[in-house]
């Protein structure tokens, strides 16, 4: 789990505009990556929990963030997220 504030030509770079979006109410939830996503926040509050290390990660709006594949974790969605996605680019992992 990885997340970075990303400039704007980053995002233009990425293509993060033409990136499939997702939303999510207020909420609880497990969930498992078959492949590694990246994905880039544009509204909302989310802490992400590997229950295996315990590792904890948060995000919001403005975050770019990198979950990786055959990662299993709990979703708690603290404000309702909109983001943008994709998986398994080829630009490489989130310095």
């Amino acid at each position: 789990m990885k997340k970075k504030k990303p400039s704007e030509d980053e995002l233009e770079e990425l293509g993060v505009t033409s990136w499939g979006t997702w939303s999510k109410e207020k909420s609880t939830f497990d969930w498992s990556y078959g492949d590694t996503e990246t994905f880039y926040v544009l509204e909302g509050e989310v802490e992400v929990e590997d229950p295996e290390s315990g590792e904890k990660i948060e995000f919001g709006k403005g975050d770019l963030v990198q979950m990786n594949k055959g990662l299993s974790c709990k979703w708690n969605v603290k404000k309702p997220i909109r983001k943008h996605y994709t998986y398994d680019l080829d630009f490489g992992d989130i310095e």
